[in-house]
Formats: structure tokens, C-alpha cells, sequence
């Protein structure tokens, strides 16, 4: 089950009660106090894992605690500190105050460790209270509570492309098709219940990260449909294709409209990321008729068609893509960086679509 919200209460461990003890030993009169401290109360951490996907592990650890410090024993020996407890979460995975609803942290890389809130100091043994005027003290010190934090996790998942479109649009296919997710594909709305990520390979050594997510519909961010529920999960994504059906029942400019609108009401810095446009199911609509339909699309973005794109139903290369000669001008983000009509099914310019997204994507890393 994927889970991408929790709320907890974690712990650190209590110090260890110090020790009251006295020297005893054959031939040794009247031995002075020599009773240990006690030890550390445990720390909780966080740790970052790329094995891990989800929260659900939390599901049912509605309180995390570390352990507690060992009480001192004689012979000025300190109790044994109490082991840490590390908290494994995806990269992505935002710890926010649940009181103020402030991030706290944000981890990010595997590996990535962060200490939380420390354990309670362990109590002073009674060695550490003689003197001249008291030289057998008969007490020490109880350990010192640990802290207690409650929290909230929110999971964000981590990719360099977003996809965007309606229900049954064409994305869980296109995912499967590119990279190595293999999302459930069906003929109906909703198939996509859940985001999935996907590694889509450029050549041996290069790659990037595709998110899908469920379908949005119109008042999505009203909390209509999934969207709402899944949005977040492309917050960070720096680039998204939107996915418009060019043989839906939906009209091609409504598509583009609401959910760009969507995206935007969201999150205005979301809606003002660099974009990519693909028209989908290309395959099933009437060769005749795929020019002028997409002609048709581009005037309504106020673009034309490349000079290279008068072709055949076998294209190779997108219809729209923006002139990225002089890189020092970078690219017009008020405008799609491609418009590419492809088929996910007969992975009819499939090809292009990844290396001109791989570009986008090099262009934000850099």
C-alpha cells in the first residue's frame, strides 16, 4: 500500500539512574563512594534510503521510541548508553512540525543522516558528591527525561520530469514504454491510483526520472477527482509534460487550459516550470487528419510548425521544438519547449520525445 503522509510521536531515550555504591574490599576499611553514572538516553535520527518508497512501514508505529540508558554500577562503572534509533525514510520525505506545520528537515540523498532530538543525560553516580564535609553521600542523580517531538512526514517524490494529463490519457502507458516502471494500464479512468517513478535511459550512462501521477480533472486543487491528493508528488519535478488526447472527446485547447489552470492554482512556481507538450494516441486517428489537427493545436498556442515537420504519418521528429542554438538565451518558459505527437502503443516518435526531454532536463542541471 503506498503511503505518503504520516503523523508520529517519537522519543529520545531516557539517561540512566546514577549508581550509589560504596568500595568494599578485603583489607580496605572503610572504602569511599564509587558508584557510576549512568548511561546516555538514545538519539533519534533520520537516514535517507533509496530502498525505501513509501510510509506505509509507519502505518501502525504511531509512537517511536529509543532506548533508554543503562543505570551505573559500581566500582565507578557507567551504565551503557541507550542505542539510537534511526528512522529509514524515501528520499523526498519532508519532517514538518505537526503543531506549527514548519519543515524541519528535508532529506533528499540516500544516505543522507540527520540527527533529531537527543537522549537525556544519565544521572551522576554518588562518587561525584563526597567531600570533605560529606564523604559518604547516599544519593545521586535520576537520569534525565528525553524529548518528546510530535511530527509530521510528508513524502514527495523525487523526478526530473512530471507528467500531467486527464484520466486514461495516455501516461501509465508512455511510463511503461520509456523507462522501467511498469504501472497497471487499463482501458478505463483512474487506472493510476497510486504515483509511480521510472528510470528512463539515455544510452549507457545517462538517465533521468519520470514521475506519473493520477489523472486531474477540472478542480483538481478544489480536491476533485485524485489530483489534489497526488499534486504534490511533482512539486519538485523542474519539468512536466502535459499530455493532451488527440482522440478524446475533449477538445484539444480545454485539455491544455485546465490543466495548465490546475497546475497553477496548485502551485504558482509549479505552473511556471518549463513544459513540454505531447499529443498522445497519435495511432488512432486518421493519418489525413493528424496535421491538421495538430496545426490547428499549435495556432491555438500561437506557434508554427517547424519547416521540417511537412511529412508523412512515418515522422521522426517533433512538430514544435524551441531553437536552443545560443544557449545563453535559454528557453521561453511561457512556451512548450516541444510540441511532439507521438504513440506510446506503436512507440511512434517515442524516440524523440526522450532525447529532446533528456535536453530540457541537462539544461536544468547544469
Amino acid at each position: 500500500m503506498f503511503t505518503d503522509s504520516v503523523e508520529l510521536t517519537v522519543s529520545s531515550g531516557k539517561g540512566g539512574q546514577g549508581c550509589v555504591a560504596f568500595r568494599r574490599e578485603k583489607f580496605v576499611l572503610n572504602g569511599g563512594p564509587n558508584g557510576g553514572d549512568g548511561g546516555r538516553g538514545g538519539d533519534i535520527w533520520f537516514r535517507c534510503d533509496n530502498n525505501t518508497h513509501t510510509l506505509s512501514h509507519f502505518q501502525r508505529k504511531m509512537h517511536i521510541q529509543a532506548d533508554g540508558g543503562v543505570q551505573g554500577e559500581g566500582s565507578n562503572m557507567t551504565g551503557k548508553s541507550g542505542a539510537k534509533k534511526v528512522i529509514i525514510v524515501p528520499p523526498g520525505t519532508q519532517i514538518l512540525d505537526r503543531d506549527t506545520g514548519d519543515v524541519l528537515f528535508d532529506m533528499l540523498k540516500h544516505g543522507q543522516e540527520l540527527k533529531f532530538i537527543i537522549g537525556g543525560k544519565g544521572g551522576l553516580g554518588n562518587t561525584h558528591f563526597k567531600s570533605p564535609t560529606n564523604q559518604r553521600p547516599t544519593y545521586a542523580q535520576p537520569g534525565e527525561k528525553g524529548e518528546t517531538r510530535s511530527i509530521k512526514l510528508d513524502l514527495k517524490l523525487i523526478a526530473d520530469v512530471g507528467l500531467v494529463g486527464f484520466p486514461n490519457v495516455g501516461k501509465s502507458t508512455l511510463i511503461s514504454t520509456v523507462s522501467n516502471a511498469r504501472p497497471e494500464i487499463a482501458n478505463y479512468e483512474f487506472t493510476t491510483l497510486t504515483p509511480k517513478l521510472g528510470q528512463v535511459n539515455i544510452g549507457d550512462f545517462e538517465s533521468f526520472v519520470m514521475a506519473d501521477i493520477p489523472g486531474i480533472i477540472g478542480g483538481a486543487h478544489e480536491g476533485k477527482g485524485l489530483g489534489i491528493q497526488f499534486l504534490r508528488h511533482i512539486e519538485r519535478t523542474k519539468t512536466l509534460l502535459y499530455m493532451v488526447d488527440l482522440a478524446s472527446y475533449r477538445d484539444l485547447k480545454e485539455q491544455i487550459e485546465v490543466l495548465k489552470e490546475e497546475i497553477s492554482s496548485f502551485s504558482q512556481s509549479l505552473g511556471e516550470n518549463k513544459y513540454a507538450i505531447a499529443l498522445t494516441r497519435v495511432d488512432v486517428v486518421p493519418p489525413d487528419e493528424i496535421n491538421s489537427l495538430v496545426n490547428g493545436f499549435l495556432d491555438l498556442l500561437g506557434l508554427e510548425a517547424s519547416k521540417t515537420n511537412e511529412f508523412d504519418f512515418d515522422y521522426t521528429m517533433p512538430y514544435f521544438i524551441q531553437d536552443s542554438a545560443d544557449e545563453t538565451l535559454g528557453y521561453d518558459i511561457s512556451q512548450p519547449y516541444l510540441v511532439a505527437a507521438i504513440s506510446s502503443a506503436t512507440s511512434k516518435n517515442i524516440e524523440a520525445l526522450k532525447y529532446s526531454l533528456f535536453n530540457l532536463v541537462q539544461s536544468d542541471r547544469k
